[in-house]
């Protein structure tokens, strides 16, 4: 009878222990249990993608600010025995 009733308190606990578990991972990193909702899920999913995008927007100005600098295109021509060799470079000041 005590073997019965240990079994079926375990089996309670074990059994509500995955209604709270909302995810469940494992990895090479071990087993992690995410205990956030859905939604809180998705919104961290959207803070991050929200400093992706910052941080895309701040690359693209700085590749659009070096693209204004003062640059010329600088081609210079030599000749060899098999004929002109053009080597074309891009110099910033």
């Amino acid at each position: 009878m005590k073997l019965v009733l240990t079994t079926m308190v375990a089996g309670l606990l074990l059994g509500s222990a995955g209604v709270y578990a909302q995810s469940v991972d494992i990895g090479p990193g071990g087993v992690s249990v995410d205990t956030r909702s859905p939604r809180d899920r998705a919104i961290d999913r959207d803070i991050r993608r929200e400093d992706r995008m910052r941080e895309r927007d701040r690359w693209e100005r700085r590749r659009a600010y070096r693209a204004e600098r003062d640059c010329r295109t600088v081609t210079q021509v030599r000749e060899t025995p098999r004929g002109e060799v053009r080597r074309t470079t891009r110099v910033c000041d």
